[in-house]
This record gives C-alpha cells, sequence and structure tokens, in this order.
C-alpha cells in the first residue's frame, strides 16, 4: 500500500544540527521525518519559498533535462529503509508512455518532486519500519537518563 505525503515542515535536529524534512499524510496523521543533508535541505527550502537563483541549481539542471528530453514525472516513492538509510524512486513516463523508474536519495527526489510538481509517495511498509526504529530510538534514550530533552525548533530558517 502506497501513502500520498506532503511536506509538512523543514527543522533542524537539535541534537545533531542536522536539517530534517518531515513528510505528512496527505489523507492520514502519518508522519515521516527524514534526515537529509544541507545542500539538499537548502535545494528544498529554496523550491518552497520559491526563491529563484541567479543560474539553475542541480535539481534545476534536472529539471530542464527531464523536461526537454520529453519526461514527465509521474510520482516520488520513497521505497525502502535499511540500516536507517531512507531509499527513493523518481518514476518518468515518456511521450509514448512508458514509464521509467531512476533510483536517488530520497532529499533529491523530494527536491524534484518539488521542481517537476508530482506527488510524493511512501510504502507502507517503510512508514512501519520507521515507526519501529523511532520507538527503539525512544528506548534508548530513556535508558540513558543524563541526556538533556530538548524541544524541536519549528522551522529552518
Amino acid at each position: 500500500m502506497l501513502v500520498e505525503v506532503k511536506i509538512g515542515a523543514l527543522i533542524m535536529d537539535p541534537n545533531t544540527n542536522t536539517p530534517i524534512v518531515v513528510l505528512k499524510g496527505v489523507d492520514s496523521e502519518t508522519i515521516l521525518p527524514i534526515w537529509v543533508g544541507a545542500f539538499e535541505a537548502n535545494a528544498i527550502a529554496l523550491e518552497i519559498e520559491k526563491v529563484a537563483p541567479q543560474r539553475p541549481m542541480t535539481h534545476d539542471l534536472l529539471r530542464n533535462i527531464i523536461v526537454e528530453c520529453g519526461y514527465r514525472a509521474s510520482r516520488v516513492l520513497i521505497t525502502d529503509l535499511l540500516e536507517n538509510t531512507f531509499y527513493a524512486l523518481v518514476e518518468l513516463i515518456d511521450e509514448a508512455g512508458k514509464t521509467l523508474s531512476l533510483d536517488a536519495r530520497p532529499s533529491d527526489a523530494i527536491a524534484l518532486a518539488l521542481r517537476l510538481d508530482c506527488p510524493i509517495f511512501v510504502k507502507q511498509e517503510v512508514l512501519d519500519l520507521s515507526s519501529v526504529s523511532q520507538q527503539t530510538d525512544q528506548t534508548t534514550d530513556l535508558d540513558q537518563p543524563n541526556q538533556p530533552v530538548e524541544d524541536w525548533p519549528d522551522f529552518i530558517g
């Protein structure tokens, strides 16, 4: 089963100072945090804010190549979670209706989805694995009472 999601927030992890893209279910209460790199977070933030750089950035270039080659994006799919690493596909359709699936990091796939105006989906299995992983992390944190609990900031920026 696939769950459609949208970007709910772009926040900073206060413990690691790493950006997190928080995906929220379109028709559900689903929440999926994905830790991303600073450059990818910047690319996502620029597109969310509709800030146009003077020159095309990498994700803009890739969008232009996809469009000029006659493809359109049908969807981005977060497909797996293995050893705390998420996996994704960008699904493109050519003019003849043939589908092409490209392996991508979720952060890059999300940045492209914003630029190509296509939906983002997460496999239910990934949500289940993420939920188990988060519960395990919380249990581990409880085992270490000396760690301070910090509140999450609302947004980067």
